[in-house]
């Protein structure tokens, strides 16, 4: 039955809990300013923590940033960032020599493995008005097999990423964005070759849903073994059989039944993570994860001695050209031209 589908409820909290093979989900939502000439806010720092502001004074941060916000260049090891940005831009640079501008809906996948370097900034291109950022950033891990592939980076832009939009018999509707996984006939754009969600018996599935007031709509059953999560980040409460969600809420279902959603009476949004457990030891320091402490003091030593091949960029958080564009360059001097 559809109400026996939901085994727990959790308020979120930041970043948000996540069920093996993920280890992380961050979301955010900034209301940044108006942009300056260096594309960052057109606003005084006064009163930031800057370097490590995250406390959204007057709706936004700065993250790690002195100008620009973002995540100046960073390490990572053993797992895989799926980056979704909704709004906004991000200016993407690693230590492969890789750059990008991505946003409205484009998705980044980058597999760290034995180790890269990135830099994640938040130009605030517009001068005229403001610059609203929203973006998940999910951590997704690899099995011990994968801890030392090769570093990829991929993008998949906007226009390659299905939405499938379901009607209730009401005329109702949900929208269903799969950044991984499939919903019918509709595919996700592939995964890197050698990312778990490459398997064709991991189950993973990345979605977004979009519901309408009142829309109604049955989650399909996931294989049986695979941790499923809903997790409810805007508008709310939602029912998924007899049991209500509050908004600012996750439900662990159970991966094997069919689950019937029901929505509210206002707009909501959901993500959807669900996958095979890896089921490998989790040793975490910082951005290296992997299977043991030693693991992890070789990943701190590969680091301190050459910076996982270095760092070609002139600064620690470099931004393209404001006139850039939705772009990739990719470590082969390939470039693709999303606008």
């Amino acid at each position: 039955m559809a109400s026996d589908s939901v085994l727990a409820i959790r308020p979120l909290a930041f970043p948000w809990e996540t069920p093996d093979p993920f280890l992380f989900c961050a979301y955010h939502l900034d209301a940044y300013p108006k942009g300056n000439r260096r594309l960052g806010p057109a606003a005084s720092l006064a009163g930031r923590d800057i370097g490590m502001d995250f406390a959204g004074l007057d709706g936004w941060r700065m993250y790690h940033g002195d100008v620009v916000p973002g995540f100046p260049r960073h390490p990572h090891r053993g797992f895989e960032t799926v980056t979704i940005a909704r709004k906004g831009y991000i200016d993407h640079s690693d230590s492969l020599g890789a750059a990008a501008r991505f946003g409205q809906g484009d998705v980044q996948w980058v597999t760290a493995g034995r180790g890269i370097v990135h830099a994640e900034m938040f130009p605030l291109l517009n001068q005229d008005a403001p610059n609203p950022a929203e973006l998940f950033q999910i951590w997704l891990n690899l099995p011990a097999a994968s801890k030392f592939v090769a570093p990829h980076f991929t993008m998949h832009w906007s226009h390659s990423v299905p939405t499938v939009t379901a009607r209730d018999p009401a005329g109702r509707e949900t929208s269903i964005t799969l950044i991984a996984g499939s919903l019918g006939e509709a595919k996700a754009p592939p995964p890197p070759p050698q990312s778990w969600a490459a398997r064709p018996d991991t189950d993973v599935a990345i979605w977004t849903l979009k519901m309408g007031p009142e829309a109604r709509w049955t989650l399909p059953p996931a294989r049986p073994g695979s941790n499923r999560w809903v997790y409810v980040f805007q508008g709310g409460p939602l029912h998924i059989g007899e049991r209500q969600v509050p908004g600012n809420s996750l439900a662990v279902l159970h991966a094997g039944a069919a689950a019937e959603l029901r929505n509210g009476g206002a707009g909501s949004e959901l993500l959807l993570l669900q996958g095979k457990p890896i089921g490998e030891p989790v040793v975490q320091h910082g951005p290296f994860v992997m299977n043991s402490r030693q693991e992890i003091l070789d990943a701190f030593h590969d680091y301190q001695r050459d910076e996982f091949g270095g760092w070609p960029w002139p600064s620690d958080g470099p931004v393209h050209p404001p006139a850039s564009g939705r772009h990739a360059r990719y470590p082969d001097g390939r470039v693709e031209k999303a606008d």
